[in-house]
């Protein structure tokens, strides 16, 4: 008698696949709310980008530091290889016009050297005058020999300028390489910071343009001196005199930049950075400065906080990477950072490094 069986069903249909469907939906749009809200990127308080922001630049400005020292060593070694290249030139001009000269002589010897001396002087209808001749050939075989150790010499000098020259052009690469990797840094610090300002209402980038204490208009007593005739301007009230005529130089120079803008890599007249402001400042009054913050603090006598004094520079973080200069009063005038002009600004907004005083 064949067996009546109950018929089976499939564990994942019917009311059973039906519970199992609706808990799976319900479970992965739990799963998925929890993964939103775990990754959801939250938005930062005005203070947090400021605080971002001021990281950035001045991620940016050590970088542009960098790029002002790989500048500098880029152009001297590309003079240096300019110098070997025409060094080599000249020297390739006269090694041409010495083989000239040595082919002239080969030439002649080779036309009379087919005769035997002894036979030469038999021949000759004025024996006297033959040895004269012989005497004189002696002593043109001794000029010869003399100029070929002169080749010599100068296809040895002129190899070594070539291996000179490569060496140098091999620096140059390396260093050329250098600045392409500071300015993708730059560019991209200054990017994220731009990025992020962006999040910024109006008032807010109003509120992040003040918050640092500078001044862009730099009061009165900057304007008055930046609209007064050429010369240095008279100093705000209460400040002290610079101690000498240059440093009198570079600050009257520092107030005509006030308002530039701020372009790395730049060193006036139109737009400085930092270091580049320092040194236009002080190349005004006719003091030469080395172009980058880490290099001008070592230009001059050191300067106690105490004992500033107009004129001097004055460095800030521990990497030295940044520079403005002092005006009295506790103020400098510097240029900050992109989007900031060149302005007045108190020295306390940063951690002070140290000073310089320019010879």
């Amino acid at each position: 008698m064949a067996a009546h069986r109950k018929p089976r069903q499939h564990p994942l249909t019917g009311p059973a696949a039906r519970t199992a469907a609706t808990l799976a939906l319900a479970g992965a749009a739990t799963a998925t709310a929890f993964e939103g809200s775990g990754h959801a990127e939250p938005r930062l308080t005005p203070a947090q980008v400021k605080a971002k922001v001021d990281a950035l630049y001045h991620d940016a400005e050590v970088a542009t530091e960098a790029y002002n020292g790989a500048k500098e060593k880029a152009d001297d070694t590309q003079k240096s290889v300019a110098a070997l290249q025409d060094e080599a030139a000249r020297k390739t001009d006269r090694l041409n016009s010495a083989r000239n000269a040595l082919g002239s002589i080969a030439t002649a010897q080779y036309r009379t050297g087919g005769v035997a001396p002894a036979l030469q002087l038999m021949l000759s209808s004025d024996p006297q005058r033959y040895l004269d001749d012989a005497a004189f050939q002696e002593r043109a075989g001794d000029r010869t020999a003399t100029a070929v150790a002169g080749v010599r010499k100068q296809l040895a000098e002129l190899k070594r300028l070539h291996t000179a020259a490569d060496g140098r052009l091999g620096e140059l690469r390396e260093r050329q390489a250098e600045l392409r990797r500071q300015k993708e840094t730059i560019k991209s610090k200054i990017d994220s910071a731009q990025a992020l300002l962006a999040q910024l209402t109006a008032e807010q980038r109003a509120a992040y343009d003040g918050e640092d204490g500078d001044r862009a208009d730099a009061g009165a007593p900057g304007r008055a001196s930046r609209s007064s005739a050429p010369g240095a301007p008279a100093a705000p009230a209460g400040l002290l005199p610079a101690p000498s005529g240059r440093a009198a130089a570079a600050v009257a120079f520092a107030y005509t930049a006030l308002g530039k803008p701020y372009v790395w890599g730049a060193t006036g007249p139109s737009s400085f950075d930092c270091s580049g402001l320092t040194q236009a400042a002080w190349g005004a009054a006719g003091v030469a400065l080395p172009r980058t913050t880490y290099t001008q603090i070592n230009s001059g006598a050191r300067v106690s906080r105490s004992a500033l004094a107009p004129g001097d520079l004055v460095f800030f973080y521990s990497g030295i990477s940044h520079v403005g200069l002092y005006i009295g009063g506790g103020q400098m005038i510097h240029a900050p950072h992109p989007g900031a002009p060149v302005r007045i600004a108190p020295i306390d907004q940063m951690p002070f490094a140290g000073a310089t005083r320019p010879a």
